[in-house]
């Protein structure tokens, strides 16, 4: 999966001029941990995966139909949910995450759920801080603007750097409502900062406009 991943980052690059640029790497601890991803475009479902030696996705189990994508989630064994059945569905994906954690690997998540585009007011679920209780490991908040340059919804992108910042790990032991509120702000916080950034660029992405525009509807 790895290696997919980097082919279409290469392709990206070369047909879309979409470059990456990573910081923060040296947040990310040895072992089990969960990395909580800010998500605004299908960018980062595969071009984060490299960044992590033995990474496993929590994502709706529908996901795993999609052709070469799905077969691939099964190989490197995904856990999936089952939203029909909600209380079995969480059982079994609590399950799977301990085990998970215990053979140190990395759960990558998406805590708002869906994608959201960039600039737009965030909807973050309540669910990840009940995996930060219970799975008692270090949470990685990981930020980005990869929005601007393969926006959500769209097949159509634009060329740029995607920047990544790998936020310092929140460490086990807080509560789950004081954990929530701080991965909340560190990931909007670094992902605003990441936007402005963008701006400063020779070539800013016209995406700009419309993160001006969900702004500025945010504080009508």
């Amino acid at each position: 999966m790895p290696t997919w991943s980097r082919a279409l980052q290469l392709l990206m690059r070369v047909l879309a001029g979409i470059k990456v640029e990573i910081r923060g790497r040296e947040n990310l601890p040895e072992g089990g941990l969960i990395a909580a991803m800010k998500h605004q475009s299908a960018w980062e479902t595969v071009a984060l995966i490299p960044l992590f030696s033995s990474p496993t996705f929590i994502l709706k189990r529908e996901l795993r139909w999609i052709p070469i994508f799905g077969w691939y989630t099964a190989k490197f064994r995904q856990i999936p949910i089952n939203r029909g059945r909600r209380s079995e569905a969480l059982k079994a994906m609590m399950q799977a995450a301990k085990e998970a954690i215990a053979e140190g690997r990395q759960i990558l998540i998406f805590p708002e759920g869906t994608r959201r585009p960039a600039g737009a007011e965030p909807k973050y679920k309540f669910g990840i801080a009940h995996l930060y209780k219970d799975l008692g490991c270090p949470v990685v908040p990981i930020a980005h603007n990869a929005g601007l340059y393969w926006p959500r919804a769209s097949w159509k992108v634009y060329p740029g750097t995607v920047i990544v910042e790998i936020l310092p790990p929140i460490e086990p032991g807080l509560p789950a409502d004081k954990f929530y509120e701080t991965m909340v702000a560190e990931i909007e916080a670094a992902s605003d900062r990441l936007i402005e950034e963008a701006r400063q660029a020779s070539r800013p992405s016209p995406v700009l406009e419309q993160v001006d525009g969900l702004r500025g509807a945010r504080t009508a």
